[in-house]
């Protein structure tokens, strides 16, 4: 035999052995797919695929590929909690990801089924202080109190001093409605209503009748966007003209499309990650560049969410992809790591992963404005 056919032999081998020696990673994303939260879990699941895609397409970790597999609990959470233990019991995963929800990730805590497994959840899509230091939760933006005394912050600073909140009746609208009495005090806020709606409807009607008599200066909204939608709509037409700031969750362009240029023009909006219009940060740029050759039609605001979660799995597999377990210690072990541009750190178990928190607002022709 020749130097090189031998050669060549033990490339083939050589490439063959390493075939045999990489095996999937396999990760899943419980999150809603139908129903009033549809939209964000679309764009979460999103911005997943398109780093992991990316990730596979570069040789996956290490040669290993990622698998992302995805269930739809319908933003039900004893769905989530079901889905949770049949993955577990079919293909344990080396770890779920983007799982949406405040009541689902806490109903996820509560059962404990997923943290005696060992497996983490990466990217649990809720800023509610009941998740912050839950063992094998990580957390990747900051904390709807953290929002609510922000925005507080900058409407004293203007002197726009009474406030509505109209909530979500379940964990996640009284996480953010504590946050709001809590941060009013201390920020000269009043809050002149308390309106809560039935949780995955729409039924405002109610939240707006008490809203137009309390004169209030501001109206924040801890809905979902189907609510907001719903609400900024009967509100304007029932001739409200308060100022209405959305918690992060809800889904600006999916609201722009529900309310028309004229009826969204004004709405303010907490923003936890950078927007993806917003170039000066590398991450963004990554994110642009890869969502125009993906082209995904799901692909929103929103899916910024997903991306970083992505990001920070495989960062957590590079480390470490022994078993979930390890991963999980990897991640946890995460200080001051720079993504591009946003930072996350996950040694502080009294804090979120993430503490940036900025507001934009919608201009005129649905632009974003900071």
């Amino acid at each position: 035999m020749s130097l090189r056919i031998a050669t060549a032999a033990a490339a083939v081998c050589l490439s063959l052995c390493a075939s045999a020696m990489a095996k999937e990673i396999v990760v899943a994303q419980i999150a809603a797919f139908s129903g009033a939260q549809a939209v964000s879990g679309k764009a979460i699941r999103a911005g997943l695929k398109l780093y992991i895609d990316h990730v596979n397409k570069s040789g996956g970790v290490g040669g290993d590929k990622i698998k992302l597999l995805t269930y739809d609990d319908g933003y039900k959470a004893d769905e989530t909690v079901r889905l949770v233990k049949e993955v577990l019991a079919k293909e344990p995963p080396m770890a779920f990801v983007g799982v949406l929800g405040t009541a689902n990730c806490e109903a996820i805590v509560k059962d404990g089924f997923l943290a005696k497994s060992g497996v983490p959840l990466i990217g649990a899509i809720s800023g509610a202080s009941s998740l912050v230091g839950a063992p094998g939760i990580f957390v990747t933006k900051a904390s709807y109190r953290d929002e609510v005394l922000r925005l507080f912050e900058l409407l004293s600073g203007i002197g726009v001093l009474q406030v509505a909140v109209v909530y979500q009746d379940d964990g996640f609208g009284k996480d953010i409605l504590a946050g709001a009495e809590t941060a009013a005090p201390k920020t000269g806020i009043k809050l002149v209503a308390k309106s809560p709606y039935e949780r995955n409807t729409t039924k405002v009607e109610d939240a707006v009748q008490q809203v137009l008599k309390s004169n209030a200066q501001a109206v924040y909204l801890g809905a979902v966007t189907t609510a907001a939608a719903a609400f900024v709509k009967a509100y304007r037409q029932g001739g409200g003209t308060a100022q209405i700031y959305g918690v992060s969750v809800v889904d600006v362009e999916s609201l722009k499309k529900a309310l028309g240029p004229q009826l969204v023009q004004g709405y303010g909006f907490g923003v936890l990650w950078p927007l993806t219009t917003a170039r000066e940060f590398p991450i963004i740029r990554e994110y642009q560049k890869l969502s125009a050759a993906a082209k995904d039609p799901d692909l929103a605001e929103r899916s910024m969410e997903g991306f970083i979660a992505a990001k920070i799995l495989v960062l957590g597999l590079k480390q470490s992809r022994a078993n979930p377990a390890a991963l999980a210690k990897a991640v946890n072990g995460m200080k001051g790591v720079d993504l591009g541009g946003f930072f996350i750190d996950f040694t502080q178990p009294e804090r979120t992963g993430s503490q940036y928190v900025e507001f934009a607002i919608v201009g005129k022709g649905g632009q974003i404005q900071h």
